[in-house]
């Protein structure tokens, strides 16, 4: 813990360490894009961001957003302490198959029912993530899947040595 240091946010941006613990569900209108397989697999403006101290974003995008793929449900399942259980899906497209590269949250808790049966997915399993027109970094580490754009700042949780901040 001793090497994070929380970078001061420019105006317009935000630092994840003023993100809420318990995490924060929010809508989003802004544009989000996946392309998988050389193909745009996701292009809504109707989505929500999920917002958790030291971590960026994730977006939780409709299933009926997706188009072009192949939605299945996998029998991995992991444990949230705030969200409660999450489902992994695996995406097909043309022939390109991502095992486990999708979660949701089919029966959250109390205070994340907005999210209910919406997909997140982790952005460096993907072609490309977009937030409007900028391409997103993915969050290090393989198990967050957060999406990092230039309006965020950190350090961010996840890559090595991270687990105990």
């Amino acid at each position: 813990m001793s090497s994070m240091k929380r970078e001061k946010p420019a105006p317009g941006q935000e630092s994840v360490w003023d993100y809420p613990r318990p995490p924060r569900v929010e809508p989003s209108s802004k544009r989000v894009r996946v392309i998988l397989n050389g193909e745009t697999i996701v292009d809504t403006t109707d989505a929500y961001r999920v917002l958790e101290t030291s971590h960026p974003p994730n977006y939780y995008i409709p299933k009926d957003a997706f188009k072009n793929v192949k939605l299945t449900q996998t029998s991995r399942h992991t444990m949230c302490e705030f969200k409660g259980q999450a489902t992994y899906w695996t995406l097909t497209v043309g022939d390109k198959t991502e095992e486990n590269i999708a979660w949701s949250y089919e029966s959250p808790r109390k205070g994340f029912e907005a999210i209910t049966g919406f997909l997140a997915i982790y952005p460096g399993r993907v072609d490309s993530c977009y937030v409007d027109d900028e391409l997103v970094q993915s969050q290090e580490g393989d198990f967050y899947g957060g999406w990092i754009t230039s309006e965020i700042v950190g350090p961010f949780k996840g890559g090595h040595g991270t687990w105990g901040w």
